[in-house]
């Protein structure tokens, strides 16, 4: 697994973040964030989206799985506020975040671009990026504009 840099003052790269791996079944799906493009899983048997990529449909057990592009839009279902962070290179305090897509899939990802203290169940967020350092992309989410700290409600 590699991992994200930063500078450190002594001019030697210091990890910030472990960088997902890449496999066979992730390999479309990463190769897209590259472009900074996200593609769900579909399984064109039962017609459902699929995330985290798999081999098989968790609902139907099919393997006629296609990759499409997504809207990049959902809500935070849940989420917690880390504020002391086992990965001391990270700076706290951030959110982790269940985001229901508007496909139906659940995933798990970071709300970025506001203050912690303003993430609410329930709130609209879109798809952001955070780069990796082999030219891949992370999925984060960021509140919209209806539901941004002082946006329209």
């Amino acid at each position: 697994m590699s991992q994200t840099t930063v500078q450190t003052g002594e001019d030697k790269p210091k990890a910030r973040r472990f960088e997902p791996p890449v496999s066979p079944t992730t390999q479309a799906f990463w190769d897209a964030t590259r472009e900074q493009r996200f593609l769900l899983q579909w399984c064109t048997d039962c017609q459902r989206a699929i995330f985290f990529p798999r081999e098989v449909c968790p609902s139907c057990l099919g393997s006629s799985l296609a990759w499409k592009e997504s809207v990049g839009r959902g809500r935070v279902y849940t989420f917690t506020v880390e504020h002391r962070p086992q990965n001391p290179n990270l700076v706290g305090p951030y959110t982790v975040a269940l985001i229901d897509l508007e496909e139906g899939v659940r995933m798990m990802s970071n709300v970025i671009d506001c203050d912690p203290d303003q993430v609410t169940a329930g709130m609209e967020v879109g798809i952001a990026w955070e780069a990796l350092s082999d030219g891949r992309h992370l999925p984060m989410f960021a509140p919209t504009d209806s539901t941004a700290p002082g946006g329209d409600r």
